[in-house]
C-alpha cells in the first residue's frame, strides 16, 4: 500500500524579486528584454550601442513597469563578442549579477539558421537565461572574463599576430595580381625595384593602373614587416625581462 510522505518546511522561503535581462549587442544599437518570470510576457526595448547609462535607465524603467523596487535583483546575460567584457564589469560595478555566454554554444534552430534578427535572439535568450536561473545545468557554456590587467598583457601578442595577417594578405594580394598576369615571383629585398622589372608573359610592358597598383601594395608590406619586427624584440625583451604571474609559462 503507498503512503503519501508529507514534507514540514522549518524555515520560511522569502520570495526575492528578480528581473531576467538579456542583450543583443549590435553595431548601431542594442535590443534589451526583460522579464520578471517566464510566464510574464518580455519587455523590449532599443538602446544606443556603447550606452551604459541608457542601459540603467531601461533598467529601472522595467522595474518600475512590473512593481519592483530599485534594489531587486536583476540577473543579465549576453553572449561574448565584439563588445568583449567591459559591459560585463560595467554591470557587476553597479551591483547586477552578470553572465557572459560563449555564443557558440547557443541552441539554434536550423530552421531558423539563415533568420538571424534581434527580434528572434533576445526572447531566445531571454528563456535560456530563466531557464539556466531555475538550475539546467547544460543550458549554454560560459566564458570567464579576464581581469583588466590580464586582458592588458594580451595585447602586444594579439597585435603581433594581427600584424602578422595582415603582412600575410597583402603579400598573397601582390603575387594574386602578378599570377593574373602570368607573373611569378618571390619579392624580396628591393621589392619595388623588382617590380619595376616585371614583365608580361609575352613581355610586354605592365599596363599603368596595375604598375601603380602593385607599387601601392609593396607599400603597404614594408611598414607591416617594420612593425612585425619591433613588436617580436619587444616580446623577446619581456619575455626575459618579466616577473609578473603566468610569464614563467610563456618562457616554457
Amino acid at each position: 500500500m503507498a503512503t503519501t510522505a508529507t514534507s514540514r518546511v522549518d524555515q520560511e522561503t522569502t520570495f526575492t524579486p528578480t528581473l531576467f535581462l538579456a542583450f543583443e549587442l549590435g553595431v548601431h544599437t542594442w535590443q534589451l528584454g526583460c522579464t520578471p518570470g517566464a510566464a510574464q510576457r518580455p519587455r523590449e526595448r532599443q538602446v544606443p550601442a556603447g550606452d551604459g547609462q541608457a542601459v540603467l535607465e531601461e533598467i529601472r524603467r522595467a522595474q518600475s513597469r512590473f512593481g519592483f523596487p530599485e534594489e531587486a535583483r536583476v540577473v543579465s546575460c549576453y553572449a561574448a563578442g565584439r563588445d568583449g567584457f567591459w559591459l560585463h564589469r560595467f554591470l557587476v560595478s553597479q551591483g547586477r549579477e552578470n553572465a557572459v555566454v560563449d555564443s557558440a554554444s547557443l541552441e539554434v534552430n536550423r530552421r531558423d539558421r539563415r533568420a538571424k534578427t534581434d527580434r528572434l535572439d533576445v526572447p531566445k535568450l531571454l528563456t535560456m537565461l530563466l531557464r539556466h536561473a531555475a538550475g539546467e545545468k547544460k543550458v549554454w557554456s560560459g566564458v570567464r572574463g579576464p581581469s583588466v590587467a590580464d586582458e592588458d598583457r594580451r595585447q602586444l601578442h594579439r597585435e603581433l599576430l594581427t600584424t602578422k595577417r595582415d603582412r600575410t594578405r597583402v603579400s598573397h594580394r601582390l603575387k594574386g595580381l602578378l599570377a593574373g598576369c602570368g607573373m611569378r615571383m618571390g619579392l624580396q629585398g628591393d621589392g619595388e625595384a623588382q617590380l619595376e622589372e616585371v614583365r608580361q608573359w609575352e613581355s610586354a610592358p605592365r599596363p599603368a593602373a596595375l604598375r601603380a597598383r602593385l607599387k601601392r601594395e609593396w607599400q603597404k608590406v614594408q611598414p607591416l614587416t617594420e612593425q612585425s619586427g619591433s613588436l617580436e624584440a619587444e616580446r623577446r625583451v619581456a619575455l626575459r625581462t618579466s616577473e609578473e604571474r603566468g610569464m614563467e609559462q610563456v618562457r616554457q
